[in-house]
């Protein structure tokens, strides 16, 4: 009779997606700019990443490594229960490590709100977001494991436009959820933009959602 496999061991076995490669190079390119790992370091578990097969190849190389947003000894920063916005023109932009707050307002009138939360801080599986867009742009950067429910937002003349590959379902780390109402105006949730050079040289787009 054959032995049954720990399920711990049957997980680790498990064949790899191109996002789960992409999630743990997002976590080593984290944890190089914290100054957890040195160039070299980062260079040997890039190339590990890209050409890792199993779930377990993978987990080695964050084994040692902190979770996102926390430090040796250190708390988590806490996440405030409301961020405002109230753009009258202008732009108003939260990217980088910000934390991300249990809810957000955004009132964006002829002008732009951009949230980027590729990097953010996520300290909740939900964010509720009410919005009221007029003539202006909410403008939502999101990665795989980010999704953006719009169910409950009220459009009366204006637009949500999702980018492509931005309905993954992978590894769900935040749910958003839009409600509100847009006159006029335009929501946009996308993943992040190439910068001209990666453009240039054919890098390929951040957070590749290609098929395993």
């Amino acid at each position: 009779m054959t032995a049954e496999i720990p399920p711990t061991r049957r997980h680790a076995e498990l064949r790899a997606s191109h996002t789960d490669r992409d999630e743990v190079v997002e976590k080593l390119r984290v944890a190089a700019g914290d100054g957890r790992l040195t160039p070299e370091e980062l260079d040997d578990r890039l190339e590990a990443a890209l050409t890792a097969r199993t779930f377990g190849e993978l987990a080695a190389l964050t084994a040692d490594l902190p979770a996102a947003g926390t430090s040796a000894g250190v708390a988590p920063p806490q996440a405030a229960e409301l961020l405002k916005f109230d753009q009258w023109g202008g732009n108003a932009v939260r990217t980088g490590r910000w934390v991300v707050p249990a809810s957000i307002e955004a009132r964006v009138v002829g002008g732009n709100v951009k949230l980027d939360f590729t990097e953010a801080l996520i300290s909740s599986p939900m964010l509720q977001i009410e919005a009221e867009v007029q003539g202006g742009n909410l403008i939502l950067v999101v990665k795989p494991g980010i999704t953006v429910e719009a169910n409950d937002l009220a459009m009366l003349g204006g637009n949500v436009k999702y980018g492509k590959g931005t309905d993954t379902q992978a590894g769900a780390v935040l749910r958003i959820e839009l409600s509100g109402r847009v006159l006029g105006g335009n929501v946009v949730v996308r993943l992040p933009q190439r910068g001209f050079w990666a453009w240039l040289t054919r890098k390929p787009r951040p957070y590749s959602t290609a098929a395993a």
